[in-house]
């Protein structure tokens, strides 16, 4: 059976978002080696990426540009050679390099994808996604980057888990910066 884990960066009050939407605050303002290594280490792990319709849309717009390709060019050139899949309903078609469309239902798609063989699946950021796929018991690990920020409001990656889900840590790494990786498995 394949593993499926989430990426997400949230702030130290727990949301992914702000309340206009808004992620910026997550992007380092200097130049960080280390987190650098990590991001570009992470990036390069893998593993073919699944999203949600709102941040695939997000990404295929950014990481294909040559902005991206100066700003970061490991990373860019990583993301955009994974493999990667969308859901959504109202999509028509995926046009970012090696994506392919699935218009089923999220959790019955991911229960599908977790039974064919494969690499590992990774959800970046979707929080939408991650709440759903959490509430239904297939993320066999939780990645999260807490940012020293606190936003007051915006969303959260769980915002529509309604079940308890009970997780034990199984690692954790301090950055200079101020960053700290949590991974939580299921307990």
């Amino acid at each position: 059976m394949r593993k499926l884990s989430s990426f997400t960066q949230v702030s130290l009050d727990g949301y992914f978002v702000d309340a206009k939407g808004d992620m910026s605050w997550a992007k380092p303002k200097e130049v960080d080696e280390e987190w650098q290594s990590f991001v570009g280490g992470n990036a390069g792990s893998g593993g073919e990426l699944l999203f949600g319709r709102v941040t695939y849309q997000m990404m295929a717009a950014f990481w294909p540009s040559p902005a991206a390709a100066q700003m970061d060019p490991k990373v860019a050139g990583h993301i955009n050679a994974l493999p990667k899949i969308v859901f959504s309903r109202t999509l028509e078609k995926a046009e970012w390099n090696n994506t392919r469309l699935i218009k089923s239902d999220l959790v019955e798609g991911v229960r599908r994808l977790k039974q064919d063989a494969g690499p590992h699946l990774v959800v970046l950021g979707s929080g939408s996604v991650v709440s759903q796929l959490a509430q239904a018991g297939l993320v066999d690990e939780f990645q999260m980057v807490v940012n020293p920020v606190v936003l007051g409001k915006g969303r959260t990656p769980f915002e529509t888990v309604t079940d308890r889900l009970k997780l034990k840590l199984a690692r954790s790494r301090t950055f200079r910066n101020g960053n700290v990786l949590v991974c939580y498995e299921p307990a």
